[in-house]
């Protein structure tokens, strides 16, 4: 079983950039996908981005393709999300999340294990 603590988030103008950490501990890494989902207060947690066990693969969220970079490092057991230009909507609580599956997932239920969730404000 994995643990996930997320880190990094904060207050930022629009325009602005944050990076967004993700520390596992408990289980072997590298045999997870992850992903970042994000929930807007009194809306459904969405997908952000994902990444594959090696990190080569990478998907977004059509809403953050362009201004958001997700990344990890096997070595230090952590997945990254570079976020740019933020615009107020991205405004969110952010969590990581770690899939067992051997398929990709863009499905919060496809996921096993999540953080506690990283707040993130951005404001106009």
């Amino acid at each position: 079983q994995v643990q996930l603590v997320e880190s990094g988030g904060g207050l930022v103008q629009a325009g602005g950039s944050l990076r967004l950490s993700c520390a596992a501990s408990g289980g072997t890494f590298s045999n997870y996908r992850m992903g970042w989902f994000r929930q807007a207060p009194g809306k459904e947690r969405e997908f952000v981005a994902r990444i594959n066990r090696s990190g080569v693969i990478v998907d977004y969220a059509e809403s953050v393709k362009g201004r958001f970079t997700i990344s990890r490092d096997n070595a230090k057991n952590t997945v990254s999300l570079q976020m740019n230009s933020l615009k107020p909507e991205d405004t969110a609580v952010y969590y990581c999340a770690a899939r067992m599956g051997m398929t990709p997932s863009r499905i919060r239920d496809g996921y096993d294990y999540w953080g506690q969730g990283t707040q993130v404000i951005v404001s106009s």
